[in-house]
């Protein structure tokens, strides 16, 4: 099924890389040679939250590689630019993406760029391997305290 924000034919993406993608559990491929991801963030790397108009980021600074991904199947590392989420007006679905068809309440994604290749974020964004995605489910579930503090701060972003 098509996700309910890409009903219209006219904005559904092209291309065998764009969102929203369904991963499907049978089709899934187990790669032996796949390095593990190493994640290393530094808290204080983290700027500011803004609000976009239709969603909101926790913007990082990107000039130095000290909030970086490297591994898996990454050749270069990655720098942390930003993070935001997905949800929708209902509990049922607002994950951008879909595993087996199932929605999930919300995606997290942390958005890096490569900085091996690129100059600049805007650049690395307009090719193919500019960017790498984290992309997180999330269900509802018990109070989590980081994820409250984050909340408690969104009253502060209620506009563009």
């Amino acid at each position: 099924p098509v996700h309910p924000l890409w009903q219209s034919p006219l904005t559904i993406p092209g291309g065998s890389r764009q969102s929203p993608i369904n991963i499907q559990w049978r089709d899934s491929v187990y790669d032996p040679f796949l390095k593990p991801l190493k994640i290393s963030y530094d808290p204080s790397t983290c700027l500011h939250i803004w609000n976009n108009g239709y969603s909101f980021l926790v913007e990082f600074d990107d000039s130095t590689d000290r909030s970086i991904i490297v591994g898996g199947p990454l050749e270069n590392q990655y720098r942390l630019k930003q993070f935001h989420f997905h949800w929708g007006a209902i509990n049922d679905w607002g994950s951008e993406h879909t595993v087996d068809s199932k929605f999930y309440p919300a995606e997290l994604h942390l958005v890096h760029w490569n900085a091996v290749e690129y100059p600049s974020f805007e650049e690395a964004v307009m090719e193919g391997n500019g960017l790498a995605v984290i992309g997180v489910f999330l269900k509802l579930g018990a109070r989590h305290e980081g994820l409250q503090a984050l909340v408690d701060a969104l009253p502060a972003v209620k506009h563009k």
